[in-house]
């Protein structure tokens, strides 16, 4: 509840997400409840259902972006103490993450 807490409203429109994706690992009653109690739209796999639910859509999204962080070596292992140069190395590798998919597409469109 926490991280829900900390959402910032989205631009546009009023108020929270409209839907909150989560893993089997939050599968409980007591989650349920609490989400929809903040009008949120708990979407959160079964314990007990098959894989393969569509939850895996939205969560490959999130792991490859992941995946693409730890590119740099300097993200995978934090070696900085102070966040603020953290954060900077994370913007830069953000940056070139665009780029490198934006000059992708570039290439694809000649």
């Amino acid at each position: 509840m926490p991280l829900i807490a900390a959402i910032p409203p989205v631009r546009g429109r009023r108020g929270r997400p409209e839907a909150v994706y989560a893993g089997r690992g939050y599968d409980h009653d007591k989650y349920r409840r609490q989400v929809r109690g903040k009008g949120i739209t708990p979407v959160i796999a079964r314990r007990s259902t098959e894989h393969g639910s569509g939850l895996g859509v939205h969560r490959w999204v999130i792991e490859q972006s992941i995946a693409l962080l730890h590119w740099f070596r300097r993200l995978r292992i934090r070696w900085e103490i102070r966040d603020d140069i953290h954060e900077a190395f994370l913007s830069l590798a953000c940056g070139i993450i665009c780029w490198r998919r934006l000059a992708s597409l570039s290439l694809l469109a000649l």
